[in-house]
């Protein structure tokens, strides 16, 4: 749909701006809230004796159902649209992490992050993102971008607030307070998510291919391959950067602090690649944010020194916030809108298997060489893999069905 000019509203009554200011709000706080999860990993390695394996698996177990019910919400969201969606699923997101705070027993945990937190999860992107691109025509990439700056502001505040409240009344009790915060935040975030009005001579689905047209295409497969392949590096590095820090002599907050640095400079990450993306086409903007990816990574590996390792995560940042940012217009950019939800829906799923699995590996890793040297380097691989996905795409810039 065309963007359409509001004379009669300011910009904080627009409907376009309280829809992304839902948008930007969902993303603050249930990705903040799952980037401090690895915050949490010290105190359930002193109380339980889990593993770090454990650990990761639960997380990739809520990335897995993520994906899997992405595709189904994704649907629902072209249907129903976004209020109603996101007003069940952020609830039930924060009451999971109220109910970490009770666990005893690994399955538990397993319980727990393969529903309440995957239901959060599986909509965060898929729904609030859609939404956004029905509503800003000629400037999905920005506003996209936008959006993600949420991501990022949750990224840099929650996990120092985790770290507080850990220190000042105990794991327990911190999680009671985040997971009931969360649910407040979900559900205020919904009420200000609707879809855009559709005009009488329109198509209700829009313009645009159809799923099943859309995935008889090479570059349809093709997104979804370089999703698979660079998916499972922003949900591992995220959750062992902090731990990895401890082990090199960090306190819980400096390493937390490298987790706000990641939110920090994803910020710019999802600004520059948003907008550049409107400019540049989506093959150019996968191609900036991997090739950051790479460097970062190999850096990574490289780095013992707290100082270089914020910088390092500096660089990472970037090329995270950035990849967040592309793929839905990029999906718009070579799809339209009449099935974005769906097709968006089923990209994302292809990122959540490897997302699922990786993350274990990272931790087996760990676990079994007491170094995160191996698990760094492949990681490092799967961004190179992506990287060569996209140059094999064709066209100088622009993604075009065929």
């Amino acid at each position: 749909m065309p963007e359409a000019s509001h004379p009669e509203h300011s910009a904080l009554k627009d409907p376009r701006y309280v829809t992304v200011f839902g948008a930007c709000l969902t993303q603050f706080t249930v990705i903040g809230l799952l980037f401090s999860y690895g915050i949490f990993f010290k105190a359930f390695e002193t109380e339980f004796g889990w593993s770090r394996t454990l650990l990761s698996a639960c997380s990739a177990l809520a990335f897995f159902m993520m994906g899997t019910l992405a595709m189904l919400a994704g649907r629902l969201n072209d249907r129903f649209g976004p209020r109603v969606v996101l007003s069940v699923t952020g609830v039930l997101y924060g009451l999971g992490f109220v109910l970490v705070s009770r666990v005893e027993a690994p399955w538990q945990m397993f319980v727990i992050f393969g529903t309440f937190i995957a239901l959060g999860l599986s909509t965060h992107d898929v729904v609030t993102l859609s939404t956004v691109a029905r509503w800003f025509e000629k400037r999905r990439g920005v506003m996209s971008g936008v959006v993600k700056v949420g991501t990022a502001a949750g990224q840099v505040a929650l996990p120092p607030i985790a770290a507080l409240l850990i220190a000042g009344y105990g794991w327990r009790a911190a999680l009671v307070i985040l997971g009931a915060g969360a649910s407040v935040l979900l559900l205020i975030a919904a009420q200000s998510m609707r879809r855009p009005p559709v005009p009488a001579q329109a198509s209700p689905e829009g313009t645009g291919a159809s799923f099943a047209e859309a995935r008889g295409t090479r570059l349809f497969w093709t997104l979804c391959a370089i999703q698979l392949a660079f998916f499972p590096v922003l949900t591992s590095v995220p959750l062992h950067v902090a731990v990895h820090g401890m082990d090199l002599g960090m306190s819980a907050g400096a390493a937390a602090g490298l987790l706000s640095v990641i939110g920090g400079a994803s910020v710019a990450g999802r600004l520059v690649v948003g907008a550049a993306s409107d400019r540049i086409g989506g093959k150019n903007a996968y191609l900036l944010c991997l090739s950051c990816l790479l460097v970062s990574l190999l850096a990574l590996n490289l780095t013992g020194a707290a100082g270089a390792l914020y910088l390092v995560m500096a660089v990472y940042g970037f090329a995270h916030g950035g990849l967040f940012t592309v793929v839905s217009p990029a999906v718009a950019e070579a799809f339209g809108m009449r099935a974005h939800g769906a097709i968006f829906g089923v990209v994302l799923f292809f990122g959540t298997i490897g997302g699922s699995v990786v993350p274990i590996l990272v931790g087996w890793s760990f676990d079994a060489t007491g170094s995160y040297s191996i698990a760094f380097a492949g990681l490092a691989g799967l961004a190179a893999a992506a990287l060569g996905l996209v140059l094999s795409l064709p066209g100088r810039g622009r993604l075009a069905v065929g």
